[in-house]
């Protein structure tokens, strides 16, 4: 009996990861690498508030320049990708934001730190236009969803080993998270350059065409209203979620008072959680579900692992909360970035997927400062009343778009 259901674990995990290119598991340990070094940004507020002695706006402020740098950077990295290839762009934004690491460890005030976040921000975020543009390229259109979930899945196991690390590093040091991260930044785009520098697909052309729709040539994103609403609720979306790097960890340290390694524990369960079931799930329900079930699903759990805080109290709700803000993230994300391949051909894709992770980078900047603020004057609570809002709100809009561009893709 034993033996059976291991066999059928085996066969099942077997079946959800196979079919995917050579090149397609490359890209994925490229994010790997880099993901490996993730120490600084889960424990950045905590790192202003107890060595810079920033206030908890001034904390929300420079998250929100760190979100502004990554809006302005999703713009640029579409528009590089389209134009020089997906291949350069990675390189450039791997190899000068892991060495800008080591220069923002060395900036102390208020001013110089939230500038030097801002740029590492908009260095770094180059990279998710581009690395996505060519996970669409060495992937056919009907393993694009697998392929993506691959790449968040190594990002997380990344994100899993990261955190936890850097939870130990922290009571050393908060220096080493900084160092780590720039070394893990800069192995990966060795890495990179090594292994895709005599590959096709150096520069952004493809024949791959969209299965599910053609579009008009050149046509841009930002003149598909359908595709700019679904940014914007995208952006709700990241809104909520995106508290998970900016205010959850100072609620860990201001309410539980946590110790750096317990932080890391729980940011670590969410990167096991999505490595560990995200391919499965997405083999088991992407074919059976519908893209809006599966979306706003997604956004809804989410909310509601922020509303667990104020039912409940104890160090077993922060557990519980991580995993259900896990299994939203597995609902959610992958199935999200479909949508802006589906909506894309070969020449305009980068800009769509540009503008796809703008909605997200235009989150963290309004999201850590308005989190910020809500908790200044409402405390912790009104915050994740406010989340558990904006989720549902957000998932009803999903629940209400997501068809209406299906179908719009049909009558193409």
């Amino acid at each position: 009996m034993i033996h059976l259901v291991s066999t059928s674990i085996y066969n099942l995990y077997r079946n959800a990861f196979g079919g995917l290119s050579r090149a397609a598991w490359m890209l994925a340990l490229v994010m790997f690498i880099n993901r490996c070094g993730a120490m600084v940004l889960p424990f950045l507020s905590v790192y202003l508030t107890e060595t810079l002695h920033f206030t908890v706006q001034q904390v929300g402020f420079t998250l929100s320049l760190f979100g502004l740098g990554s809006m302005f950077g999703s713009f640029l990295g579409g528009w590089l990708t389209d134009k020089f290839g997906h291949f350069w762009v990675q390189i450039i934004s791997l190899m000068l934001g892991g060495s800008f690491f080591f220069l923002l460890l060395t900036l102390k005030t208020f001013i110089s730190f939230a500038t030097g976040v801002f740029v590492l921000s908009l260095i770094t975020e180059c990279l998710r236009p581009a690395n996505s543009a060519s996970v669409s390229f060495y992937t056919n259109n009907t393993n694009i969803t697998r392929a993506f979930s691959l790449n968040r899945m190594a990002v997380n196991l990344g994100f899993s080993i990261g955190p936890a690390l850097g939870g130990l590093l922290a009571t050393y040091s908060f220096q080493w998270l900084f160092i780590a991260d720039g070394c893990s930044s800069l192995a990966a785009g060795l890495f990179f350059y090594f292994y895709f520098r005599h590959r096709s697909g150096r520069r952004a052309v493809s024949t791959i065409k969209s299965k599910a729709v053609v579009l008009a040539p050149n046509k841009l994103p930002y003149r598909d209203t359908k595709f700019i609403l679904y940014a914007l609720l995208s952006c709700c979306f990241g809104i909520v979620f995106f508290q998970f790097f900016s205010n959850l960890p100072l609620y860990y340290r201001q309410v539980y008072f946590l110790p750096g390694t317990t932080i890391g524990i729980l940011f670590a369960l969410n990167g096991l959680v999505v490595f560990s079931l995200e391919m499965v799930l997405v083999y088991l329900i992407g074919k059976r579900y519908q893209l809006t079930h599966l979306i706003s699903a997604g956004t809804l759990l989410a909310g509601f692992s922020f509303i667990l805080f104020i039912w409940f109290q104890g160090i077993w709700v922060l557990y519980l909360a991580m995993f259900i803000l896990s299994i939203a993230e597995i609902l959610a994300m992958p199935f999200m970035a479909t949508v802006p391949v589906l909506q894309s051909q070969s020449d305009n894709r980068g800009a769509y997927m540009g503008m796809f992770t703008l909605s997200y980078s235009v989150a963290f900047v309004v999201g850590p400062y308005l989190g910020s603020s809500l908790i200044t004057h409402f405390g912790f609570s009104g915050l994740w009343w406010f989340t558990g809002a904006l989720a549902s709100l957000a998932a009803l809009g999903f629940w209400r778009l997501v068809p209406m561009m299906e179908k719009a893709e049909k009558e193409h």
